[in-house]
């Protein structure tokens, strides 16, 4: 009880201190072009991400700790105004969220997002995915089959990882089971190939997540700067290596040792929850058929590298690879998805396992499959925002310069720490991309 009465004191004196900024300090700023907020290019410039970061490691909860980050940045751009820091939040037209939501390369990825939305919903309802599972049913006849097939289809939906997650699940869950893999297995090796393959694939919501990342004016390009990473990402390489070896080898320890030994003898729980043990049909069309899954996705994959390269000038005489690493993401992505989606409409009315009302019903649910991401994205854009605002880039670039130069040889260890921590306490690593990659290009210009 006193320690609730404490915190109601100090929420108090702090809604007393900014009542006071607010009233000793003007609402509107009279010229934009000259006005500089009290702590721009000062230690308190980095406060915005870091209170994000302390109170996503502490509650878990990515998208409040987002908005409180934000409202800090606000708060210190106003001077502690909250008149200003309002207007500044939603329509500073440098930082603020109406500002990054209006802005046609931060639309096009969310567009995108979309887009992919209604394609998963629409594939599972055409029965594509049952159809798949049906098919590797009759063709897999050992346990490694079985599983080496989990992690094959889960390497060829590289597009979206809750895509690939649901996707996978639901295809192999019937296969695994007849060749007794327990979930426990099953849910490993979907997770060894769901996020991995996506963050190293170039035409995946996850790259244009990373590219989004990339704070404006930083001369960056966020594109060519993913394909870079591509061969430094270590874990998801070597964590589809590991499973490889898993499979083939046979070798299991530990509480999956006890998962798999207990699946042999019948049991593919272990629990008594037995999660997934009462499956009941999805609703999906019977007469789906196996290209109802492949054609789409090789049609959407085709479909953006197109669209990339178009966007990069291929057409226009330059070579694909400078095309590639030129290229608009976002343009490139929706035009990718969008032809895509219309192809996937079309070929599904040709083959009868789709009605126009279907269409219109996997509309609003692959809509709904993406607020989360759609969420993570605009709250990551306007804290970005804040913290351009306040100069934090020149702070940064001033720490690291003279004898602190030395530093820089010590921050690849300590940010990597610092997101290990991070990811793993929210649970998303598309937050962790929002924080800390506006803080990594402007330390490493």
């Amino acid at each position: 009880m006193k320690k609730n009465n404490l915190s109601w004191v100090g929420a108090l004196l702090v809604f007393a201190l900014l009542l006071w900024c607010t009233a000793a300090t003007p609402g509107k700023i009279a010229d934009p072009s000259t006005y500089t907020c009290a702590v721009y290019s000062s230690a308190l410039s980095l406060l915005p991400p870091v209170v994000a970061i302390v109170l996503a490691l502490n509650t878990k909860e990515v998208y409040t700790s987002l908005l409180v980050g934000i409202a800090t940045g606000a708060l210190l751009y106003a001077n502690g105004n909250l008149e200003l820091a309002l207007t500044t939040l939603f329509f500073n037209e440098d930082g603020g969220m109406i500002s990054k939501l209006s802005d046609a390369s931060n639309v096009g990825i969310l567009v995108f997002l979309v887009m992919l939305g209604i394609l998963v919903a629409l594939m599972n309802k055409a029965g594509g995915s049952a159809a798949f599972g049906r098919w590797a049913s009759t063709h897999i006849h050992t346990r490694a089959g079985a599983q080496f097939a989990t992690l094959l289809l889960g390497i060829l939906i590289f597009v979206d990882d809750y895509f690939n997650c649901l996707t996978v699940g639901s295809v192999m869950r019937p296969v695994t089971d007849r060749q007794k893999v327990s979930r426990a297995k099953l849910a490993y090796l979907i997770d060894a190939t769901a996020a991995p393959i996506c963050i190293i694939a170039p035409v995946s919501s996850w790259a244009a997540a990373v590219t989004s990342s990339v704070p404006e004016g930083s001369g960056i390009n966020g594109f060519t700067m993913f394909l870079r990473t591509i061969p430094y990402n270590y874990y998801a390489i070597l964590t589809m290596v590991m499973s490889l070896f898993l499979i083939f080898s046979g070798f299991d320890y530990g509480p999956m040792k006890k998962h798999e030994d207990n699946a042999l003898l019948g049991d593919l729980f272990t629990t008594d929850d037995r999660p997934y043990g009462d499956d009941v049909d999805d609703g999906s069309d019977a007469r789906g058929h196996v290209v109802d899954l492949i054609a789409p996705v090789l049609v959407l994959i085709a479909a953006c590298i197109f669209g990339m390269v178009y966007t990069g000038g291929f057409f226009e005489g330059v070579d694909f690879i400078t095309a590639f690493a030129n290229c608009s993401a976002s343009v490139g992505l929706v035009m990718g998805s969008s032809i895509a989606l219309m192809f996937t409409f079309v070929f599904y009315r040709v083959r009868g396992v789709m009605t126009f009302q279907d269409f219109a019903a996997c509309i609003p649910e692959g809509f709904k499959a993406m607020v989360s991401p759609m969420l993570i994205l605009t709250l990551a854009w306007t804290l970005s925002g804040m913290t351009g605002l306040l100069g934090a880039k020149y702070y940064v670039a001033s720490l690291l310069s003279g004898s602190a130069a030395a530093l820089q040889y010590l921050l690849p260890i300590i940010i990597f720490l610092v997101a290990v921590f991070l990811a793993f306490a929210t649970g998303t690593s598309w937050g962790t991309f929002s924080i800390l990659v506006p803080i990594v290009c402007h330390a490493f210009p």
